[in-house]
């Protein structure tokens, strides 16, 4: 019987105590988090400390006491459920605010998973094909589907323990040092990598938006790309001074709704054209056959790069309150669910739509390349100038996600060496620094953003292998049963394609001059 449902005859009960969050219940910011209003979870048939607490086990215990020990067990079960913490976790920006839910969990999935990359998926099914194109697009989305379902189990997979971030999951199932070794750099690359790509992603499109607006009558003197690089970097710290990754819920929900709106506006638009008259879709093949192989293993790591985001499953998940009855599974999923029903909207008909109009004809640069030199004169200005807008929109709400893990390394080390949370001028300092070091990085390689097939072999084993050994390892499921040769299987087959997929790449981008040039308009 549940404490609602005491009678009015009781005659001794317990007060009703308030619902803790796990690891929210003391916090050296003195910060509770409030608790998500969710459907009571279904009981676990694991052992718990208040098992003996039966109505079997009471029976012949009278009434009064009876109702006592029913309300101590549903108050036990409430904050039985306890997780050491780390107090360090209440001053850094991912675990700081832990009163997230599954709208923003939705939010934030949908921020990282859609983006620039996945504009270069028709250059990818220029050199597949339509069959081989749509395959291997499928088979990507399922295996990084059930890897995310993976990282969203194992965030609690040990009682009384939360991994708040991908490299301590690392750590927990290949140990301390092989764990860093593994998942810190791929990880560090996806983030602070993907946010530079997004500064020069972001600079050139605001330059042309730029173009596009001015036209023909512009006057004043424009400014050079790396001029555009620097505003767009201005901006990003600007929006970078947001505390912790739940209060910039509300950028990714705008960096969502953009991405969706931007990427069904250029198919859209490129379906609703007259096609190339001179179009194909016969793969392309390139001279020699080990050149066309190795442009086809760089095509699919083209479309393993379009599936990031992996690497801040954790850290979102991190945001949410979890107790016993409510574990912070339950609305990450749901969330992370409506994400993925939306990023095969986006994806999908991006890939399909794209190579339907261009066919092999499309350029590296990927769809808004396309849109230019094929249909620059048939689009009014004014729809490529809001394309072209809500693309910058979506980059700078971007950033600021896939930047958050680096800050929150930071301030780790500074907390960890003064003992104290970083004021407001040291955080500030940090995200400034942080801001010029991506511009400069991009200045100096301004080919990084061209890499998409190299960073989809470099990065893959973050999203398809790293979390299959992780659940064997931690989850241990019975030796040489159907659940450890699929995960095993899954695994060993992300690293061979990570190695394969790398080797493609820089054997295109070398010997093929296949190097993506984002959203670069034709002579």
């Amino acid at each position: 019987m549940n404490m609602e449902e005491r009678p009015e005859t009781e005659l001794i009960s317990i007060p009703a105590t308030p619902r803790a969050s796990t690891p929210e219940i003391l916090t050296p910011s003195g910060q509770r988090s409030p608790r998500p209003a969710s459907k009571e979870a279904k009981s676990s048939t694991a052992w718990t400390p208040t098992s003996f607490i039966s109505p079997r086990f009471l029976s012949p215990i009278g009434t009064p006491m009876k109702r006592v020990l029913i309300n101590m067990k549903g108050y036990l079960e409430e904050v039985g459920h306890l997780t050491k913490l780390n107090p360090q976790d209440a001053w850094l920006p991912i675990t700081e605010s832990r009163n997230g839910n599954a709208h923003y969990a939705a939010f934030h999935n949908l921020n990282a998973g859609v983006g620039f990359q996945a504009l270069l998926l028709p250059v990818a099914f220029a050199f597949l094909g339509w069959s081989w194109g749509i395959l291997s697009l499928t088979i990507a989305y399922c295996w990084q589907l059930y890897t995310l379902w993976v990282l969203v189990q194992l965030h609690e997979a040990v009682p009384g323990k939360r991994y708040n971030r991908y490299v301590e999951l690392a750590q927990a199932a290949f140990g301390e040092r092989l764990g860093v070794w593994l998942a810190l750099f791929p990880t560090v690359y996806l983030s602070a990598g993907t946010a530079t790509a997004l500064i020069l992603v972001g600079g050139e499109t605001m330059k042309m938006f730029f173009q596009i607006v001015c036209g023909p009558l512009c006057t004043s003197n424009p400014l050079t790309t790396v001029e555009w690089y620097l505003v767009f970097t201005s901006l990003c710290i600007v929006l970078s001074q947001l505390p912790n990754l739940n209060s910039i819920a509300g950028l990714s929900l705008i960096g969502a709704v953009t991405a969706i709106t931007y990427s069904t506006m250029v198919w859209v638009l490129s379906v609703s054209q007259q096609r190339p008259p001179p179009i194909s879709y016969e793969p392309l093949q390139l001279p020699s056959s080990p050149a066309t192989a190795f442009s086809i293993l760089n095509a699919l790591g083209i479309i393993a790069f379009a599936f990031r985001g992996h690497n801040l499953a954790m850290e979102i998940q991190a945001t949410m309150p979890s107790t016993f009855k409510h574990p912070a599974h339950v609305p990450m999923w749901r969330g992370a669910k409506v994400a993925y029903v939306f990023i095969a909207m986006c994806l999908f008909p991006v890939a399909i739509g794209g190579f339907w109009a261009y066919g092999n004809l499309m350029p590296s640069g990927g769809m808004l390349s396309a849109l230019f030199a094929f249909h620059s004169h048939d689009i009014p200005r004014g729809l490529l100038a809001l394309t072209f807008l809500l693309v910058v929109f979506n980059c700078l709400s971007s950033f600021q996600i896939y930047s958050m893990p680096v800050f929150d390394s930071f301030e780790a080390s500074y907390t960890s060496r003064t003992n104290r949370p970083c004021s407001i001028w040291v955080r500030s300092g940090f995200r400034v620094f942080y801001g010029f070091i991506s511009f400069f990085i991009g200045v100096a390689l301004p080919f990084l953003s061209s890499l998409a097939g190299l960073l989809g072999g470099i990065t893959l084993p973050v999203t398809f292998a790293y979390p299959c050994f992780m659940w064997v390892l931690i989850k241990k499921p019975p030796k040489y049963s159907f659940n450890w040769y699929f995960n095993w299987i899954l695994g060993w087959l992300g690293i061979a394609f990570s190695l394969a997929f790398s080797i493609g790449g820089i054997y295109s981008m070398v010997n093929n001059g296949l190097k993506l040039k984002f959203f670069k308009p034709p002579n």
